[in-house]
């Protein structure tokens, strides 16, 4: 195999530094920051709300308010035992409801950002635009495919922020490999193959159900909503993910991140035609949702994606993607972009020993004139790795990213047009199983074709 050139290889895929990932980055806020800001608050603060107080939205608003200039004021959500915890986190003076419209009706919010469980995206997404609020709404974006045009058209109708929360869009590892993707690092992209494996209860979302759940604190007509009525279920409510009537299934949760990457790195808009296998393999716990999920889709830039979830790996948690091209391969995973190069032949080669002698030589002669042998390629190959700074988080950047956009009113990184491309890419998934077919996607108009 030809040696590497270490020169010629940084020339292609840029220095492995801290200063190249955080270039592109902080020149592209700089130039969010740039624009004249609104004042969004008496305070100069943008004050946020949260709808959907569970272990993601919690999560999100506890990195939402280390962004400077971000201050919660109000919390809601259908159990009051997370009320109560949201004045332990965030202060006695937080306002906190079961009903939404309540902060909506507030003057004083500017943003929401939106961690109910799937089915409520839609209609919580719309209620607040159409009452002035900015939104960073969870993923997936939709729960049903007609869902995405009505949130896409209020976006546009209201001139409201609505920005989707798959984080990676704001990674600053998936900004390297797009530039190195871009670059031809790896040559001609024909295959990405992306996974996200787990092997433990929690990671199958049985998550703990508190011994005071009842209609009384739990507000189950609310949760419902426009989901089928049925009599007041705890594990329905706190383990949502696991009924369909709720949640999106892996696809949902998963393969929408997945998607999201892929979209991002290669700037597609979307696959053109998915199939999809899967079942309950190990957690058949009442769940109507699979544990275990494969698809493959077809992309008109030339390239094929093949996605994994199983959630009985039988190993620990592990997410990534592999780029393939004609020159290499470039990983994503563990925090760090590793693209290895295997440059292609120029010469094809040959397979003469099974013809007589005779022509094995004047095959010979004529093959090394046509690809006479040279010295001292400088064809590139071997090793990269492009380690993210420690402790970075593209949670954060995604969040810093949309507040910069709720101050700029410049466009979000991840749009609702975005958001539902990759969403409506994921519950491919879930409609091949179902019809036991191949579904086809026209990307470009977001439709079922």
């Amino acid at each position: 195999m030809l040696s590497l050139n270490r020169r010629s290889f940084l020339r292609v895929a840029g220095a492995a530094s801290a200063a190249s990932f955080l270039g592109p980055q902080m020149h592209a806020l700089a130039t969010l920051q740039a624009e004249p800001s609104r004042s969004v608050a008496a305070n100069d603060h943008i004050q946020i709300a949260l709808i959907g107080a569970g272990g993601q939205g919690q999560s999100d608003t506890k990195v939402a308010v280390q962004v400077p200039g971000v201050k919660l004021v109000a919390v809601a959500d259908c159990y009051s035992g997370r009320l109560e915890r949201s004045k332990e986190l965030w202060g006695s003076n937080v306002f906190t409801t079961r009903d939404y419209n309540e902060i909506l009706a507030r003057k004083d919010i500017d943003a929401v950002i939106i961690g109910t469980p799937d089915h409520w995206h839609k209609q919580a997404s719309i209620d607040a635009m159409k009452a002035g609020k900015d939104v960073y709404c969870e993923k997936p974006m939709i729960h049903l495919y007609a869902d995405g045009p009505e949130m896409i058209e209020t976006a546009r109708s209201t001139k409201r922020i609505l920005q989707i929360g798959s984080q990676r869009v704001s990674s600053l590892l998936y900004i390297k490999a797009k530039e190195l993707l871009a670059s031809g690092a790896i040559g001609q992209l024909n295959m990405v193959t992306a996974r996200w494996d787990r092997n433990s209860s929690m990671g199958a979302w049985n998550y703990t159900v508190p011994p005071d759940a009842s209609p009384e604190t739990c507000d189950w007509p609310r949760f419902l909503g426009a989901a089928p009525k049925i009599p007041f279920n705890a594990e329905h409510f706190f383990q949502w993910r696991k009924w369909k009537a709720y949640g999106s299934g892996v696809a949902g949760d998963l393969f929408v991140h997945l998607f999201s990457g892929t979209h991002f790195i290669t700037g597609s808009h979307g696959p053109t035609q998915g199939m999809a296998t899967g079942a309950l393999r190990f957690w058949k716990d009442g769940r109507d949702v699979p544990d275990v999920m494969l698809g493959l889709f077809d992309y008109r830039e030339g390239f094929n994606l093949s996605l994994r979830v199983n959630f009985v790996d039988g190993g620990e948690e592990s997410e990534g993607l592999i780029f393939t091209g004609s020159e290499g391969t470039m990983e994503i995973g563990g925090g760090a972009v590793t693209v290895t190069r295997v440059p292609r032949q120029s010469a094809p080669g040959y397979t003469v020993d099974t013809f007589p002698e005779a022509m094995q030589k004047e095959i010979l002669e004529a093959y090394g004139k046509q690809y006479p042998p040279h010295v001292g390629s400088d064809s590139l190959g071997g090793s990269e790795k492009f380690v993210a700074p420690h402790g970075y988080s593209d949670s954060y950047d995604h969040f810093k990213n949309f507040f910069a956009s709720v101050r700029s009113r410049q466009p979000v990184v991840e749009d609702a047009v975005f958001g539902y491309r990759a969403a409506g890419a994921a519950l491919l998934s879930n409609l091949s199983i179902e019809r036991g077919a191949v579904v086809r996607w026209d990307p470009d108009a977001m439709k079922l074709a």
